[in-house]
């Protein structure tokens, strides 16, 4: 998987950028994962058809065209010709698709409640392909040292560890000065890979046989028991292809498929055709079976294309951090991770923001998987299973989406029935690599979904709870009427949840103090199931009594949300009455959860869990930007 975080630009400027510019830089973005997939991909499906040691002609033949015709199907027509065309507002990804299905609508024991389940297994299925892409892509490519000094072999491992600590060291600097040389980089990477597979070709031109699909038929249909595991092993050709369309909104469709068409896909057709024609070649050589990208390579270039690929393999790495980050921000936004501290670095465009705990968890889970399985064929199997898996996912979410449009069912179940089949053959095929590694990003996937359920499922307890606590608007303002407090002069922000009832922040203040300012604004903030919310639908204001008003503001998942920023663009619409920011003051809730096992909806055992996530999230202040000078918190606990 490869994406990034958000670029700062609304859908109009994005479309409106020189496509040219954009498609550079989407080769570095878009494609570092894929890109570099040649470098462990054919070698493990190779000896995956080999268990003696010897490769047939056949099994070459047929392992090139089921990746030629896998990158055709996959990635051309089903991502970058179809799923690119389900949209949020112009923003893709597995979120974005999520949003789509309106996961706030969904009732229980639904299609949609099904389907929001199902693209939460999605989403997390990333994070266990984050941890595992940066370790095999940086591992496949150190490992090229063995080939021509095997007395190198101790020091790849240490090597792979070093580059990737000192790549999550900086991540917290921001990375904007590395993301403007991401897109020239990759396409030098991938002229290099098609001109050395051009040489491959030319020593044993038999291979271009491959071109045709009844290579991969014939041999597949006569390979036995060996059948699942080869083509598992083919299917890493593939990895990455969802960046297509989670990358979709920061570069556009059209910047995506002419560097796809136009660069990356001739590039790996290429190497792929010439790293078969060394297999052809030389059949029995175990350096060749080892390594075919490598063995494209005259020796004297050999430590120079060690260099590059590592630059590459990082590229492909900084990526997936970035999109991890990126999609962390859009979960916490859908209200289905607690609050995090999010970093915005100098950055614009890529790398802007940062994440520490996100990224310390990727840290720790990719330097597990490279003393773990020490080698890129080990991490293979843990590879293949998380894609896999993913791209079933999104097709049964897209086939939904499709549905909900409206469009005509029987050519959706056509078109997306038939690359569900080819997706749950993949996934199928990588399943048999389930005890050898491929259980470790699904464990990390079904840890970070029970979690995620947890928490929304604990915030509809919540609210529950605040809505029957909260005193309801109508009677707070008799109660002021009645029995006037103290007014102060300058403006109150009381910040809550929900657009209902009065926060108990400032009824506990009013009740305790019996005070109250002259303004006062009760200020909601809900996330909308868009990617962004433009300026003029950012705020909603509504007169409650005099002195005294409801404000809801909207963000999209994919906004910077900021609580004094979005009331500045009231006051200048004209909808807030201008005041002083640097004087209000904002009340804030501190929420102390005791789980008790008394109400509905969890066990008491995820009670605790929620408490403990809510209680480590963080401060409401902190999350929307708002001075920490100027919050004042009342704490209050709630029994559940």
């Amino acid at each position: 998987m490869s994406a990034t975080a958000k670029i700062h630009a609304t859908p109009h400027e994005r479309t409106a950028r020189p496509w040219a510019p954009a498609a550079l830089a989407c080769m570095g973005v878009v494609f570092g994962d894929i890109g570099t997939s040649p470098l462990y991909t054919l070698n493990v499906a190779a000896k995956s058809a080999s268990p003696d040691g010897q490769v047939s002609p056949a099994a070459v033949l047929g392992i090139v065209s089921l990746i030629f015709w896998s990158l055709i199907i996959v990635i051309s027509i089903k991502y970058a010709i179809l799923i690119m065309r389900a949209d949020n507002h112009g923003e893709g990804g597995i979120l974005a698709l999520l949003a789509l299905v309106s996961p706030r609508r969904a009732k229980r024991n639904t299609w949609r409640a099904a389907m929001v389940v199902i693209g939460l297994i999605g989403a997390t299925l990333l994070y266990g392909d984050g941890t595992i892409t940066p370790a095999i892509s940086v591992l496949s490519a150190i490992e090229g040292l063995k080939i021509y000094a095997p007395q190198m072999t101790p020091a790849v491992v240490p090597l792979t560890v070093l580059i990737l600590v000192a790549l999550f060291l900086i991540q917290r600097r921001g990375t904007s000065f590395v993301g403007g040389i991401f897109g020239p980089v990759m396409l030098v990477w991938f002229i290099i890979a098609g001109i050395l597979g051009i040489g491959g070709i030319v020593r044993e031109p038999a291979v271009l046989a491959a071109l045709s699909p009844l290579a991969a038929i014939s041999y597949f249909s006569h390979a036995g028991p060996l059948a699942l595991a080869v083509i598992g092993g083919a299917f890493l050709a593939v990895t990455g292809g969802e960046a297509f369309y989670a990358d979709m909104g920061h570069f556009g469709p059209i910047p995506i498929r002419i560097a796809w068409f136009g660069v990356a896909l001739p590039a790996l057709t290429l190497n792929y055709f010439g790293q078969g024609g060394m297999l052809l070649a030389e059949p029995n050589s175990p350096a060749v079976i080892d390594s075919p990208f490598y063995s494209l390579a005259p020796q004297w270039a050999h430590y120079p294309l060690v260099m590059l690929a590592t630059v590459a393999t990082v590229i492909a790495s900084q990526s997936i951090i970035s999109g991890a980050y990126s999609m962390t921000q859009q979960a916490i936004s859908l209200g289905f991770l607690p609050r995090m501290r999010v970093v915005h670095t100098e950055g614009r465009e890529i790398g802007q923001i940062y994440v520490p705990f996100v990224n310390w968890a990727l840290a720790l889970g990719t330097l597990a998987a490279v003393i773990g399985f020490g080698s890129s064929d080990a991490l293979a199997g843990a590879f293949g299973i998380a894609v896999s898996l993913l791209m079933v996912i999104t097709t049964l979410m897209a086939t939904f989406v499709a549905l909900h449009w409206k469009y005509n069912p029987l050519i959706v179940y056509a078109v997306n029935g038939s690359f569900l089949a080819l997706d749950l053959l993949f996934f199928a095929s990588t399943s048999t690599k389930l005890f050898d590694g491929g259980w470790f990003p699904l464990m990390i996937a079904f840890v970070i979904s029970f979690l995620m359920l947890t928490w929304r499922k604990g915030e509809e307890v919540m609210d529950t709870v605040r809505l029957e606590v909260r005193q309801p608007t109508t009677a707070f303002i008799e109660e002021l009427q009645r029995n006037p407090p103290l007014r102060l002069p300058g403006t109150a922000i009381v910040l809550g949840r929900m657009a209902k009832g009065v926060p108990l922040a400032l009824s506990h203040n009013v009740n305790c103090n019996h005070v109250l300012h002259e303004r006062v604004l009760l200020v909601a903030a809900n996330v909308a199931e868009v990617p962004r919310t433009p300026d003029e639908d950012r705020i909603i204001v509504r007169p409650l009594a005099a002195g005294l008003a409801r404000v809801e503001i909207r963000f999209g998942f994919m906004d910077e949300p900021s609580i004094p920023e979005s009331l500045a663009i009231g006051v200048a619409q004209g909808q807030i009455e201008p005041f002083d920011p640097k004087r209000v003051i904002y009340y804030t809730g501190h929420e102390t959860i005791i789980p008790s096992g008394r109400r509905p909806g969890l066990p008491r055992w995820r009670e605790a869990i929620f408490a403990f996530l809510h209680h480590n999230a963080q401060r409401p202040g902190a999350f929307f930007k708002i001075p920490g000078a100027q919050i004042m918190e009342i704490g209050v606990e709630f029994e559940i």
